[in-house]
């Protein structure tokens, strides 16, 4: 059973949730921490986050579980805890989902490893397979509705991805997205284009674009995608703008004004799965659902134009996506 098929037939556009760990970080989490853990230590507030944005009004919610896989828990020696960890991930967002009153879906999260395949890096392919098969058998267990493979630079760890959920699960519904936020294509080159050509015949529910360095990038690899692919399910979860250093702090300039006026841009372009990335938080997703419900008129916010030097992302802004 195909619950997001099912609950797009009820309803034309689905908000999804923001950040989470902008949010974990307001909770008390400590620069170089493992949000992952927290899903054991700290249930609660992983919790508290998923309630922040169901009561925005996020009809799917991810799972706190982004670096769930071994080659990112072991940057805290928790490696051995793979499927314990996102187990627990998906028990958080599934109490919050069940108690929300209404429907409300849960993604289970799974972002990059952080290491390269061959030959660019030292990862084999089915290293890479085994690591996600590990992460959604836990997500699995835990009660997600539908696996999110998100924040991807490279195809080839997107296939491997797809190919290590399906060996746990032939059935399970399963979203994949990339970031664009290399001179509009993604860190390894990949189009948006040859994303929605390579993965289209992979049996997704849902392709599309997260994260990024600006929204005008993001939305130009969701038009390459519409092109390429005209029935796809799209997806949308752009950060709140522009990302930019004040000093050591991470600032977007994306204002919940800027974030409502893209969601309505993206939706009459096609877009059905909107939601915000880094920098967006419950106001920002408030306000995107008063905009799409037509509560409050589209809000005049342009997209903050991207600069040359915001064109590709800096070092630190890349180490930050890998080890977040």
């Amino acid at each position: 059973m195909n619950k997001l098929l099912e609950l797009l037939q009820k309803q034309s556009v689905l908000l999804l949730d923001g950040a989470m760990g902008t949010e974990l970080f307001k909770r008390g989490l400590i620069s170089g921490g493992c949000p992952e853990e927290w899903n054991v230590s700290h249930p609660d507030r992983v919790q508290d986050v998923h309630r922040a944005y169901v009561e925005a009004g996020s009809d799917i919610i991810l799972t706190n579980s982004f670096g769930g896989t071994r080659y990112r828990l072991k940057l805290h020696n928790l490696q051995d805890r793979v499927v314990e960890l996102n187990r627990a991930a998906a028990q958080n967002a599934r109490a919050v989902a069940d108690a929300a009153g209404r429907t409300v879906l849960v993604a289970g999260s799974m972002g990059p490893t952080g290491e390269l395949l061959i030959p660019m890096g030292s990862m084999r392919y089915e290293e890479c397979r085994d690591a996600f098969a590990e992460q959604a058998r836990g997500l699995i267990e835990g009660g997600v509705d539908l696996l999110w493979i998100e924040t991807m630079s490279d195809l080839n760890e997107v296939k491997a991805a797809i190919e290590g959920v399906r060996t746990v699960s032939p059935e399970i519904p399963i979203c994949a997205t990339m970031s664009y936020d290399t001179r509009g294509r993604t860190m390894m080159g990949v189009t948006g284009a040859q994303m929605a050509k390579e993965l289209a015949g992979l049996g997704l529910t849902a392709i599309g674009a997260n994260c990024g360095n600006n929204l005008i990038d993001t939305e130009a690899a969701l038009a390459e995608m519409r092109a390429a692919a005209p029935d796809m399910i799209l997806i949308a979860k752009a950060n709140a703008g522009m990302p930019r250093y004040e000093g050591d702090k991470l600032i977007y300039d994306g204002t919940p004004e800027v974030m409502a006026a893209y969601a309505d841009r993206v939706r009459r372009n096609g877009v059905t799965l909107i939601g915000g990335c880094c920098g967006s938080g419950p106001a920002h997703i408030r306000m995107m659902r008063q905009v799409l419900d037509g509560v409050i008129p589209v809000p005049e916010a342009p997209p903050p134009t991207p600069s040359a030097a915001a064109s590709e992302p800096t070092g630190r802004i890349r180490e930050r996506r890998v080890r977040r």
